[in-house]
């Protein structure tokens, strides 16, 4: 059973980053294996399949709604975007952008909130050097501020899930950390985003998004919580001989990998309620500050990057460095006082 586990989280690790075909299908990937690691562990009965179907329900509702909402107002939130850009000075815009945007981020979710930040940047039009910073220090914000609520993102979903705790436990246990980092990002938006010297009207070449792209991103968002419900379970094993007795801070290190793959996957293999608070806040927060530093790492960075066409490479050259300081001063927050 332990080699076929084994033989399932390497295939989950790795062949995302390695086969385009997988990366592009990630969702029903994660499905398949999901069921894979449940047999193999012998723990699919009705009750966890139940449990699968019911998990990713909340968050689903929230990135149907919110979709469809910032369709429908998408040319009102243009022209406030560019009004409320063009009335107050530029580095605090941008400074309230990433903050707002993180914060928010657990009530509308990661996704749609990327998609606000590819709209805003869209509309201000800035220099390539700010644009790329504005939106990897979002990201970074985004990723972390979902977090805060089981509907903003699959891995807040997915803790929560395998914890069996109620809707504000990870507000409780993660909260100030989170929005402290999602406050000191938008400083350092204020300080590092040059504004843009050249405001002549409302310009956006972000087209509405069709209802077909709304509905199978629900459903994708869908499948792929519950293939993440049923990897956990079915990890639980390996869990529980290998990661319940490792020191808090060498998981956080660990979790640096959460850099070149989904975030998500990783907290679904990794977290269990036998586990104490201290370490499942080191593991929670190593996986997401570590999900900013390249694309691959979180939902946003990808919606983001995507639609905006930044390169791995310009994406890498800032955000690794930050992600890597932040994850330096992070450890020393939660293991030194």
């Amino acid at each position: 059973m332990i080699i076929g586990l084994i033989i399932i989280l390497l295939f989950v690790l790795f062949l995302p980053f390695s086969v385009k075909y997988v990366e592009h299908n990630l969702e029903v990937f994660l499905f398949i294996m999901g069921f894979a690691a449940a047999i193999v562990s012998g723990v699919l009965d009705m009750s966890l399949f139940i449990k699968a179907l019911e998990d990713p329900i909340k968050i689903t509702l929230a990135v149907l709604v919110a979709g469809l909402l910032f369709k429908w107002l998408q040319t009102p939130l243009e022209k406030g975007i560019l009004g409320i850009s063009n009335a107050m000075p530029f580095r605090l815009f941008s400074a309230l952008i990433v903050i707002i945007l993180g914060l928010i981020s657990s009530v509308i979710t990661a996704i749609i909130a990327a998609l606000v930040l590819v709209l805003i940047v869209s509309v201000i039009k800035l220099d390539r050097k700010s644009e790329v910073r504005l939106v990897i220090l979002a990201c970074f914000s985004i990723g972390l501020g979902a977090a805060l609520t089981p509907i903003g993102e699959p891995l807040s979903t997915i803790a929560i899930s395998r914890l069996d705790e109620d809707f504000f436990y990870l507000f409780r246990l993660i909260g100030p950390e989170i929005i402290s980092a999602v406050i000191i990002f938008g400083i350092l938006a204020a300080l590092l985003v040059k504004p843009n010297q050249n405001k002549d009207g409302l310009s956006s070449n972000q087209e509405s998004e069709s209802y077909k792209e709304i509905i199978i991103r629900t459903v994708k968002i869908y499948l792929f919580v519950m293939g993440l419900t049923l990897l956990g379970a079915g990890f639980e094993p390996l869990i529980n001989n290998y990661l319940l007795d490792l020191n808090p801070a060498i998981l956080y290190w660990i979790n640096m990998i959460s850099a070149v793959l989904d975030n998500a996957t990783l907290a679904a293999a990794e977290i269990s309620p036998a586990m104490s608070e201290e370490t499942i806040r080191a593991i929670l927060l190593g996986l997401m500050i570590s999900g900013g530093m390249l694309i691959p790492g979180n939902i946003p960075n990808i919606i983001s990057a995507g639609k905006l066409g930044i390169q791995s490479k310009e994406w890498a050259k800032f955000g690794f460095p930050l992600g890597l300081v932040a994850m330096v001063v992070y450890f020393i927050v939660l293991f030194a006082f």
